[in-house]
């Protein structure tokens, strides 16, 4: 296992800080940080947070610093159904049911999808039954062409957009797990790119005859303490122009509440 000092040396290269950077950010010595570097100086618990914190690491990586410091892990990692996170989960659904009629769908760090509104289902209606097998993969239910590949026109912009985002979010926080989805699913064809566009990119879909025009927006917890809710983020898809909101308006009011992946 490496020590901690050689994953804050890791952490600390991946934000581009030199060690008098990550030094005045902390209010700490840039002789200490070299000490707790070079294994020299064993840091506290409360500095190894101190340090974490301003490195920016998530708190699935801060348990790792604490253990390779000698300490018990911190953060707690929670199921979402779990009841001390009731009130946090009846947020996200409050969230996803609010944005009816449109489509919006909350995952987690390697992009399973945890919890969906009704808006989403009518796309979901023609998907091979293997992809919707729990857990259900937001980045392989839309780039698999028994999914939703399909159905968007623009395909190679949207996996232009995975490509790039996937990518930020490896090189913020490696994982394993989403780095082999992003050789299996983004890593043949890197050589599209998206369209040029004049305010963002769109996403287009063909669905009952119509092309549909989206855009979507990301919403995460400000201030979590926990594992789970450091790492689920909501996705929010508004529609782009009258016809395509006016196609989701057509739904209808049965569109009410929310589910589960």
């Amino acid at each position: 296992m490496d020590t901690i000092g050689e994953l804050l040396r890791q952490w600390r290269h991946r934000r581009r800080l030199s060690q008098l950077d990550l030094a005045i950010a902390a209010d700490v010595s840039a002789r200490h940080v070299s000490l707790v570097e070079t294994g020299r100086s064993n840091p506290s618990a409360a500095m190894v947070l101190r340090l974490a914190d301003h490195l920016d690491v998530p708190l699935r990586d801060r348990n790792r610093l604490l253990l390779a410091a000698g300490f018990a892990p911190r953060y707690a990692e929670r199921p979402l159904d779990d009841e001390a996170l009731s009130a946090a989960r009846n947020a996200v659904e409050r969230v996803l049911r609010a944005h009816e009629p449109y489509p919006a769908l909350a995952f987690d760090r390697r992009w399973n999808i945890v919890m969906t509104n009704r808006a989403v289902e009518p796309f979901l209606a023609e998907v091979d039954p293997e992809l919707l097998r729990p857990p259900v993969n937001l980045l392989r239910l839309g780039l698999d062409p028994r999914g939703l590949a399909r159905l968007v026109v623009n395909l190679a912009d949207v996996r232009a957009v995975f490509r790039s985002r996937i990518r930020r979010q490896l090189a913020a926080a490696p994982d394993p797990g989403l780095a082999a989805l992003y050789e299996e699913l983004l890593e043949p064809g890197a050589e599209d790119a998206p369209a040029d566009a004049d305010v963002m990119i769109h996403m287009i879909v063909r669905f009952g005859g119509r092309e549909l025009r989206l855009f979507s927006t990301i919403t995460t917890f400000g201030t979590p303490q926990d594992i789970t809710l450091d790492e689920v983020a909501v996705e929010s898809y508004y529609p782009a122009d009258a016809e395509s909101a006016a196609c989701f308006e057509g739904f209808g009011p049965g569109l009410t509440g929310s589910g589960r992946a």
